[in-house]
């Protein structure tokens, strides 16, 4: 930790003012993980993500939140994830069995004394998404026995590798700074983790993107709230003194300037004229450049412009809301959820013969029409064997065992009891 602290302060053990070097300090990994000194202007707005876009305004974690495509991507990932049961189960010789794990209330109820387990999947998937990792502090009883996740905060949190393993150095309000092992951090990369640290969506993707949209938006703030007006020019005949110009400048802002001037008649004396000397919103396509900025940053967080209200006329992930969500499972929440199941598998169950799953059933049920074909195939109403039992069926739809509900249906042992 001395180290580190060295590092980061540039000033080491002995270290006078006559042989002081240049601190220099380890970046964001969204960024780099290459060391920046502080002289260098441009690399420290890098580190801190206060780096303007090329469009004009810097894109962060918490800028970036204001679009409202952004937020609907966020909102959209963290919510699926944060609504899917996670079950536990046991490797058997014949396939696997559900268990009632101690743990099921850690993942699916209460993750700690201050957070439900919704609350923490959501910060998790955000903060993997908007800072490139998710991190959760793991606490343990005395016997090793997972009794809490708790959040740690990604902009507060260094991330080293020591001799083969990663230590956590977070600073925490009510602690101050605390060093982790990396069995005592629930870690969640994002695409393109290097053993230590991932890129964020946004540092990796969409920075110009999302840049773009804010100013596109901003200047579309200033339009509107200008009463949609364009620029103009004034000309004059003559030479007029400059008290006349800012007199006659000032008067037409002071009675032109804002959404309730805007149809006020102009008035002008002295052979004076109005030009307009720039492009309306129309012209310009304002409009369709802010459409394609949200299809844009929904490309970039691997969704589909439709689910965040896009108004796309078509998708390509088939017809049917149950073919869509598919889609949605297949090709954007799995590789999340196939990296949150094995993180949650090697850190807090710790043993080959359990497994952790996200149940995305809760995202497929479909239509009562769909799911009642679904089940009438399941059961065997085909003539065909069966591969689930009444009871199966009837858990699957919230209600409870029948007795003799746990018999598969099978054609040839109903035509032999017949016989």
């Amino acid at each position: 930790m001395r180290n580190l602290l060295n590092r980061l302060t540039g000033l080491g053990a002995g270290s006078g003012a006559e042989t002081r070097e240049e601190p220099t300090v380890t970046p964001d990994p969204s960024i780099s993980n290459e060391t920046v000194s502080s002289g260098d202007v441009d690399g420290m707005m890098e580190l801190f993500q206060t780096a303007p876009s090329y469009a004009g305004p810097p894109v962060t974690a918490e800028t970036a939140m204001r679009v409202t495509a952004v937020y609907a991507c966020v909102r959209m990932l963290c919510g699926a994830v944060a609504t899917m049961p996670v079950h536990i189960y046991r490797r058997t010789e014949t396939g696997r069995e559900r268990v009632d794990h101690r743990l099921w209330w850690v993942l699916n109820q209460e993750a700690s004394s201050m957070f439900t387990a919704a609350a923490l999947w959501e910060y998790l998937l955000a903060s993997m998404m908007l800072r490139g990792d998710g991190l959760a502090r793991i606490r343990r009883n005395r016997a090793g026995q997972v009794t809490a996740l708790e959040p740690l905060p990604r902009q507060k949190t260094i991330i080293e590798k020591v001799d083969g393993r990663l230590r956590y150095y977070a600073y925490l309000d009510e602690e101050g700074y605390v060093g982790l092992d990396q069995d005592d951090v629930l870690h969640l990369p994002n695409v393109g983790f290097d053993g230590v640290s991932s890129p964020s969506v946004i540092g990796q993707a969409a920075k110009q993107g999302i840049g773009l949209a804010m100013a596109a938006e901003e200047y579309s703030a200033r339009f509107f709230s200008n009463g949609a007006r364009p620029d103009h020019v004034i000309t004059m005949d003559g030479t007029p003194t400059q008290e006349q110009l800012d007199r006659i400048r000032n008067s037409w802002l002071k009675r032109h300037s804002g959404a309730a001037n805007a149809h006020l008649p102009g008035m002008l004396v002295g052979g004076a004229k109005v030009h307009q000397i720039t492009m309306n919103a129309e012209d310009a396509q304002l409009m369709e450049a802010r459409q394609f900025q949200v299809t844009d940053i929904a490309r970039a967080f691997g969704l589909p412009g439709w689910m965040i209200n896009a108004n796309e006329k078509s998708t390509s992930w088939g017809s049917g809301l149950e073919q869509m969500g598919l889609g949605f499972i297949i090709y954007t929440l799995q590789p999340h959820l196939t990296r949150c199941a094995q993180e949650i598998n090697r850190k807090l169950l710790r043993n080959r013969q359990l497994f952790a799953e996200f149940n995305v059933n809760a995202l497929l049920r479909g239509d009562a029409k769909t799911r009642a074909e679904y089940y009438k195939s399941a059961l065997g109403g085909t003539q065909a064997p069966g591969y689930m039992t009444p009871n199966e069926v009837r858990a699957k739809e919230n209600l409870p065992p029948v007795k003799g509900g746990d018999q598969l249906y099978s054609p040839e042992v109903t035509s032999n009891a017949d016989a």
